[in-house]
């Protein structure tokens, strides 16, 4: 009798729409940054532009089924090195720089023009902001990562929550588990360290990452307590 029970989705395939739906001819940014280069919330795209600085705005749905264009978001002094949609507003864009600041935008409804400044700013921050991330079950809290130290904003007061316990070495990637009690973290020190913030600001655990000198990334098994690292050696062999 076979243990594993035979997944639902094993004959799935993803449905590409036509190409005229395709929007190509990008240019995305050289810069190769800790967070991430595409982020979508159900109504917008966000993606690093080829200029510094800048990300490119782009509606998921075309208005009335016509043609989507891509709108220049000027974000900020330096090149945006990460960016993250609200989970409770699709309209919410939080982005972080090299200058040390964090930003927050309100991207209005389409058809009208993009801001031409931030809704707040927070910082700066001591450092280039390596990454951010909402939290994924409260409302206007948002963590940030700056070089060995992991903040938690309220967004809505302008201030930190809490400052986490400063990691051995530079961080590569955060993680917050899909219910938001547990945040994990990745460094450059090898370690692997998983915080509970509203605890305490020193890590609950620390467990040995990948052995090599190559970023690794940190994600969460669905509403489980496990915890995957994903790193890649110098012929980007994928490791778990």
């Amino acid at each position: 009798m076979n243990r594993f029970k035979a997944s639902k989705f094993r004959h799935t395939e993803a449905r590409l729409p036509r190409r005229e739906a395709w929007i190509g001819g990008l240019r995305a940014s050289s810069v190769a940054p800790y967070g991430n280069h595409v982020k979508a919330s159900c109504r917008w795209v966000a993606f690093s532009a080829e200029a510094a600085g800048v990300l490119g705005i782009v509606p998921l749905e075309g208005r009335d089924g016509g043609k989507r264009t891509v709108s220049p978001l000027c974000c900020h002094s330096d090149a945006v090195t990460d960016f993250d949609f609200s989970p409770f507003d699709p309209h919410l864009l939080a982005t972080g720089s090299i200058d040390e600041m964090v930003k927050v935008w309100r991207l209005p409804e389409e058809g009208q023009e993009l801001p031409n400044s931030a809704g707040l700013m927070l910082g700066p921050g001591g450092g280039p902001v390596d990454m951010l991330q909402f939290h994924p079950t409260a409302d206007g809290i948002l963590t940030s990562g700056v070089g060995k130290q992991v903040t938690v904003w309220d967004v809505g007061q302008q201030q930190p929550l809490t400052a986490l316990e400063a990691h051995g070495d530079q961080l590569q990637s955060l993680s917050w588990k899909h219910d938001g009690c547990l945040l994990g973290t990745s460094c450059k020190d090898k370690k692997l360290r998983i915080f509970d913030p509203r605890a305490s600001p020193a890590a609950s655990q620390s467990v040995p990452g990948h052995e090599n000198n190559k970023d690794s990334r940190l994600l969460w098994m669905g509403a489980s307590d496990c915890l995957i690292s994903v790193g890649f050696s110098q012929i980007k062999e994928q490791q778990e």
